[in-house]
């Protein structure tokens, strides 16, 4: 097993996971930390989850959002029938991956298969994953499939790597390792026990209940903090007299806030309650506001640092770097006011 020390030194400016670290990874199955026990995953609790993802991050960047991006992608198991997760996840190595958005088509067939074609974006830890999920529209004869409001039908399938082909096209300035790339599928047909819907479980677990906007928040957050954290020590060991106490207090004490948050949305759904709105708005600025307030922060140590801090064969460039990529995700950007 790895060090931290060890593992930053094998992620620093590589473009890819190295094997012998994915390697690791299958091995402590924490590709599986949302997967349930009863498949072979590790079935931890949200706050066990969110540390396990904090310290990863805190390690490397790329490192922690693969795995938080492949982890909350091999959630799904839980929407999948028992009789599939079960066949899918006695395999270690099984990570599922993919992309949000809506790509392309599914054309149902005579034998009640599915027909798959469309090009996907952002689908973080390409290279690792043992399947593509993807999001398509149904269609019938060409034809959208429509619900009974009349709204076209969306459903969500999952398909072996090698029927997929990967495009490497991240230009981003940072997260280079997380191998985020697109990948189009052609012709690949799929049989309906290889899809599933969002918010349809065959589990039975507090996890289940989450909602999908408390789930993502707290599993993102958890990445911003790790960099935050490992930002502030690489920062010091450029400028030892730097006075980040403070700095890091606030990273220990919001780490502590979300811990909190994570355990009280176990308690009410333990307690059969039902997360209000107004707990989901609570969480989601407590979120939103902190990523602005560390990203500031970050951006007024960086500016002491000084030339060494812009080399970018440095640690602190790297995190850097990683951290501002990061926060282009749509899930914590306000709406901007121009005045």
């Amino acid at each position: 097993m790895f060090s931290h020390k060890e593992l930053r030194e094998k992620m620093h400016r590589v473009s890819e996971v190295p094997s012998e670290i994915i390697t690791q990874i299958h091995r402590d199955r924490l590709l599986q930390i949302w997967v349930p026990n009863r498949y072979g995953g590790l079935g931890l609790r949200l706050r066990e989850g969110l540390s396990v993802l904090f310290n990863w991050s805190k390690i490397d960047g790329s490192l922690g959002w693969m795995l938080t991006l492949c982890s909350g992608a091999n959630f799904f198991s839980r929407n999948l029938k028992p009789e599939i997760a079960n066949e899918l996840f006695s395999n270690s190595k099984t990570c599922f991956g993919g992309s949000g958005m809506i790509g392309g088509t599914a054309e149902k067939q005579t034998d009640g298969t599915f027909l798959i074609n469309g090009l996907w974006h952002f689908a973080t830890g390409a290279p690792h994953l043992s399947h593509f999920t993807l999001n398509a529209k149904l269609t019938e004869n060409g034809n959208p499939l429509l619900d009974e409001s009349g709204s076209e039908m969306i459903r969500s399938f999952i398909i072996p790597k090698n029927e997929a082909k990967i495009i490497p096209n991240w230009k981003s300035m940072g997260m280079k390792a997380t191998g985020t790339y697109s990948f189009a599928v052609e012709n690949v047909k799929v049989s309906e026990d290889y899809s599933f819907i969002y918010d349809e479980f065959f589990t039975d677990d507090v996890l289940d209940k989450i909602p999908f906007r408390i789930f993502a928040d707290l599993t993102l957050l958890a990445n911003y903090i790790g960099m935050a954290s490992h930002f502030s020590e690489e920062a010091v060991k450029i400028r030892p007299n730097l006075g980040l106490k403070l700095f890091n207090k606030m990273i220990n004490d919001d780490l502590e806030k979300a811990f909190q948050f994570a355990d009280e949305i176990e308690d009410l759904l333990n307690d059969f309650e039902v997360i209000n709105s107004e707990k989901q708005s609570e969480i989601h600025n407590f979120a939103t506001a902190l990523v602005e307030t560390l990203s500031h922060q970050i951006l007024e140590i960086y500016f002491q640092l000084g030339i060494k801090a812009s080399h970018t064969d440095s640690a602190v460039y790297q995190v850097f770097c990683d951290y501002f990529t990061a926060t282009q995700h749509s899930n914590f950007r306000r709406k901007l006011e121009l005045k």
